[in-house]
């Protein structure tokens, strides 16, 4: 390093009993409040969100069981398709405030919070409390997390405690204490139990570190390691154990699983399924890309997929800012002791971006834009730290130059970004572009010899320059109502490869926060909301094309679906979007009124096929309603045989007409499977048998254009 007037290196971390500039402390819970403040606002615009959630937690919330398994009712059927974890905050404040929008999404923006405030820490730490709060300013602004600490999935949780873990295993680097890296595996384990094997991303390089570099001897930090894994396995394996040694007939069923096991669950299509695309019954992922790339239904894989066109915006702003500045810290900090905390911290953060980054780019199953929400807090890291430290050594050249290099880097990439969405604050590409060559060129020059006012002008127009393009998308999202299994931040570009706005959405018939297991893709080229059916695009049941007219079983407030497009996405729409699978559609005052008569004689007050339907009467009636097959109809729950024992002991009073996507839509295939292009396999058929036998023994019941089938009054 170059020995010069300025500090060499940030300096170690402060003495117990200090916390820095009397400013600090104000200034970080300023900052935390202006987040929280703009996080909150427009907060109830976006409803229930993701339906299928909500109605797991309303579940949550009227029955403990329901809470503890993840039901998707509180009768107890079946189960949303990853682990309950991320549904228990919010199911308890709904407990205390009942339901309603705020009581669901109000715990995703404390995540928000909670996530910054830790990121302040782990960064302010090592490295000042400008840095950290440089941090929270790069977080919060990033539109991704705007978008996913305001929206009800597993993701929020997720980077929360993937920032958690980085900052324990930094804490355990300082002095190699044993506690911080069992808090670090205990946080990995809940992290599980949110997301299933996401949650080990980040574990090779954070292992790696602390075998090299932690201040203690070899063999200990071996043993500290395997108390940290030990610990991981416990508290992410004691929930998995119960589910697993239960009875199946005394839980509910597992949702996304073919054979009622959530480790088959976990190791295949939450799991491998995943990397290699062979997820059981995705039509969309794997297969060959263009240009010797991989991809399929979930778009391009390799080394360009966080910067093309529909995940640019949601993550990549400073993406690029972060790696070069990664590498340069790298570089200052090369010979330094094994045991540097700075560089033990570019390690970590770094690391833990690569991997994930990596994972993302290369996967070649399914995969959605907001899934890039777990990098936001690694590149707010990066960025803070490689800043802090080249302007810290800004007395020689090179610093100087790579900060300014930086900058230009990060203000053309911004002209690019904001390029995709040329209608949406046209001038302002131009304005990044302009900010940021000016200040660019300048600090170099103030960086050597500017007093402090000038040189506090030129950061401060590079920092705004660079900052601007991310902030208008993520005042963007902030400002629009977000709805659905498939959501993404900014603007509307239009679509891209598979998708709308920012970067768009993919599409088919899906599961959970992963949306779609289908692999149905968005016709290229059609505006958000337009729907109509292409060529070689499936169709829903009865023949109805996406973005046709609504199931019977649900009517949207116009009486049709919002389009193919506005269902992709999810967002704003209310009709249900891929014929009610990928959103819940408005339920009709007549037929909620028919639901809510003699509800309390009932388990359930109806069944619906697809976890989304029946969701949109169990959050308009308040009472369960059983989801045949999971989320798209596909999983073999309940039997045809369960469910006429159910009828027979009158656990159930209606069957919802349509939306049978599992069974409905191919007949059967050469391997004697039933069930079409939206199945899951095997079992696919399950949801047709069952609608089948209800039209063919049941009385039909006409409320306000819904149709349902009394199962206390068999036809004729």
């Amino acid at each position: 390093m170059t020995t010069t007037a300025a500090p060499a290196m940030p300096v170690a971390a402060p003495p117990a009993g200090r916390e820095g500039p009397r400013w600090a402390r104000p200034a970080l819970y300023g900052l935390l409040l202006a987040v929280g403040l703009a996080y909150f606002s427009n907060l109830s615009a976006s409803g229930y969100a993701n339906s299928f959630y909500s109605a797991a937690v309303q579940a949550g919330s009227q029955s403990w069981k329901a809470l503890f398994f993840g039901s998707l009712e509180s009768g107890g059927a079946i189960t949303v398709d990853k682990p309950p974890a991320a549904l228990w905050p919010m199911a308890l404040s709904v407990r205390l405030f009942g339901l309603n929008s705020w009581a669901i999404l109000a715990p995703q923006v404390l995540m928000a919070l909670a996530t910054a405030a830790v990121l302040n820490t782990a960064v302010r730490r090592r490295f000042g409390p400008v840095a950290g709060l440089f941090a929270v300013g790069v977080f919060a602004l990033t539109p991704v997390a705007a978008l996913m600490f305001r929206f009800n999935n597993p993701d929020a949780l997720l980077a929360l405690l993937m920032t958690v873990t980085v900052w324990c295993v930094l804490r355990a680097l300082e002095q190699g204490r044993t506690k911080w890296l069992l808090w670090a595996g205990a946080a990995v384990g809940f992290a599980f139990l949110t997301k299933t094997l996401q949650a080990f991303l980040i574990l090779p390089p954070l292992a790696v570190l602390y075998a090299v570099c932690a201040p203690v001897p070899v063999r200990k930090r071996i043993g500290q390691l395997a108390l940290s894994a030990l610990t991981m396995v416990v508290a992410g394996g004691w929930w998995v154990a119960i589910v697993e040694l239960m009875p199946a007939s005394s839980r509910p069923y597992v949702g996304g699983s073919q054979n009622n096991s959530f480790l088959e669950l976990t190791f295949g299509y939450n799991g491998l399924g995943r990397i290699n695309g062979e997820e059981t019954g995705s039509v969309g992922g794997g297969g060959g890309g263009r240009g010797g790339g991989g991809g399929g239904g979930w778009g391009e894989t390799g080394i360009g997929r966080m910067f093309d066109s529909e995940i640019g915006g949601q993550i990549a702003w400073l993406l690029p800012a972060a790696l070069i500045l990664l590498a340069a810290g790298l570089w200052l900090t090369r010979k330094a002791a094994r045991t540097d905390s700075a560089r033990a911290a570019f390690v970590a953060w770094g690391g833990a971006l690569i991997m994930t980054a990596a994972v993302f780019s290369f996967m070649a199953g399914i995969f959605h834009q907001y899934y890039t929400v777990a990098l936001a807090p690694y590149v707010a890291a990066l960025v803070a730290m490689g800043v802090t430290v080249l302007w810290e050594e800004r007395g020689a050249w090179w610093p100087r130059a790579v900060l300014a290099g930086t900058v230009v880097v990060t203000v053309v990439w911004a002209y690019v970004l904001l390029g995709r969405t040329p209608d949406y604050l046209p001038w302002l590409r131009w304005a990044v572009l302009a900010a940021g060559i000016v200040g660019a060129l300048g600090l170099p020059a103030v960086g050597r010899f500017g007093g402090r006012g000038l040189a506090a002008a030129v950061v401060g127009l590079c920092c705004a320059a660079s900052l601007a393009g991310p902030a208008a998308y993520t005042v963007s999202t902030l400002n629009s109502a977000h709805q659905g299994s498939i959501v993404t931040a900014g603007p509307s570009a239009g679509f891209g490869r598979g998708g709308p706005g920012g970067g768009g959405g993919r599409g088919g018939p899906g599961g959970g926060d992963d949306g779609q297991r289908g692999g149905m893709q968005q016709p290229p080229g059609q505006a958000r909301g337009q729907g109509q059916a292409q060529g070689g695009m499936p169709t829903l049941p009865g023949g109805a094309a996406p973005g046709g007219t609504a199931p019977s079983g649900a009517s949207t407030g116009a009486g049709t679906n919002p389009g193919f497009g506005e269902g992709m996405r999810g967002d704003g729409g209310g009709g249900g979007g891929m014929g009610g699978l990928l959103n819940g559609a408005s339920v009709d005052a007549k037929a909620k009124a028919l639901l809510e008569k003699d509800a309390d004689d009932y388990t359930w007050v109806a069944a619906a096929v697809g976890a989304q339907n029946a969701a949109s009467y169990q959050l308009a009636t308040g009472e369960p309603v059983m989801a045949i097959g999971g989320f798209n109809g596909s999983d073999p729950s309940p039997t045809l045989a369960q469910f006429k024992s159910h009828v027979a002991e009158g656990k159930i009073h209606y069957f919802v007409s349509g939306g049978e996507m599992g069974g409905g839509m191919g007949g059967e295939t050469g391997g004697g499977t039933q069930g079409g292009g939206g199945g899951r396999g095997g079992n696919s058929g399950t949801s047709s048998q069952i609608s089948s036998w209800v039209t063919e023994n049941f009385t039909e019941v006409t409320v306000g254009g819904t149709t349902f089938y009394d199962l206390t009054q068999p036809a004729g």
